[in-house]
């Protein structure tokens, strides 16, 4: 995920002595407007009035996008001939419940430094988003806009692009991962440990979180299958333990005016929103999508993607309130104003069911833009 904070030309570069630091970061706001209309869905039902439209039939947020702003300072050096890095990433969000509420909250999401050398590789240690699930997100196109504009996590956070309705979250963890170099054939493996996640009525207890990648890339194509893995425990021992096994698969291609991606996760514990979060349910995740270059500065793309439960039992009536699916298709045009500015519309339709035939559905835009400084 880090690679997605290499794009900005930082605004400051300092040198001392034998470092360097550079500072940038990104803004963004994007006026969103919901409406939800159809059956009440138990579960994280992304279309519901509950979520999609925080609780009313119509909402309205000018608020950010699927990426919060925020400063972010880069540092490297080379010492002994070892590589030393490191990135702090301080993350805010633009819209509150209320006008006159206060905007305090800020959320730390990267904060490491990497060691290795070119013939060795790199190791990273610190807090930083995971492995899992990167290449998903950082190639969906509402990255630079809104995605799914859902309303409840947009007022004092972002919206959700197709978390949870196309890949699970890939979120961020304490960790120690190493990247390899570029192998024969253009190969890299990524593979780390990561602080565990406890997620009510869940708790992680002695075991880490385990993520690995392996991938390739070669003229405008990228490969790469990845897995990750859990052990959750029911709280206060109250049973329902399970392992989260998870596993992914994908391909992107960006060349000339067209490209595309495709991924797909399953497993079980995979969650919707993060992992473990509908307990010892197995899902599934897919992502499509496809754009083209209209000029040189005008993008269209289109995406859909769905995240869906597969069991249909009594534990996930209970605990999921009987959620089935979340899906989203959006329309979106990227604007290049300059090589810092990109202005964005979107449009979609997102839908939710559960296996009780209920169905939720939202209809959401967006209009406004970014800047990576």
């Amino acid at each position: 995920m880090s690679a997605l904070l290499a794009t900005p030309a930082y605004a400051v570069e300092l040198a001392s002595g034998d470092w360097t630091v550079d500072v940038g970061g990104i803004v963004n706001a994007y006026y969103t407007a919901t409406s939800c209309s159809g059956d009440a869905v138990g579960g994280p039902a992304l279309a519901g009035k509950a979520l999609g439209c925080s609780g009313e039939n119509h909402k309205t947020t000018i608020g950010n996008g699927l990426l919060p702003s925020g400063l972010i300072t880069k540092f490297k050096t080379v010492q002994d001939g070892i590589e030393i890095g490191g990135t702090i990433g301080i993350m805010v969000h633009a819209a509150t419940d209320s006008g006159i509420a206060a905007n305090s909250g800020v959320d730390v999401r990267q904060a490491f430094f990497t060691i290795g050398t070119a013939e060795a590789g790199t190791l990273k240690i610190g807090r930083d988003y995971g492995i899992f699930g990167a290449n998903a997100i950082l190639g969906d196109m509402t990255l630079l806009g809104a995605g799914a504009p859902v309303q409840a996590t947009q007022r004092g956070r972002v919206t959700l692009g197709h978390i949870g309705a196309g890949y699970t979250y890939l979120d961020h963890y304490g960790q120690m991962t190493y990247t390899s170099p570029v192998l024969g054939g253009g190969f890299t493996f990524s593979g780390g440990i990561m602080s565990p996640v406890d997620t009510a009525p869940f708790v992680s207890k002695a075991y880490p979180q385990f993520q690995g990648q392996l991938a390739w890339a070669g003229n405008g194509f990228k490969a790469w299958v990845g897995l990750k893995s859990q052990k959750f425990y029911g709280a206060n021992n109250s049973g329902g333990n399970f392992t989260e096994t998870a596993g992914e698969i994908g391909a992107s291609y960006s060349g000339g005016p067209f490209g595309f991606l495709v991924n797909y996760q399953e497993g079980t514990g995979i969650g919707i929103l993060s992992d473990g979060d509908q307990g010892d349910v197995k899902g599934r995740n897919y992502l499509v999508q496809g754009s083209y270059n209209l000029t040189e500065k005008l993008k269209f793309g289109l995406n859909y993607g769905e995240s869906r439960t597969k069991d249909d039992n009594e534990y996930n009536y209970l605990l999921n309130g009987s959620f089935k699916s979340n899906a989203n298709v959006t329309g979106g045009l990227y604007y290049k104003l300059t090589k810092s500015v990109t202005l964005v519309g979107e449009f979609g339709r997102t839908e939710s069911k559960d296996y009780l035939g209920n169905t939720a559905k939202m209809w959401g835009g967006s209009l406004g833009g970014i800047v990576f400084f």
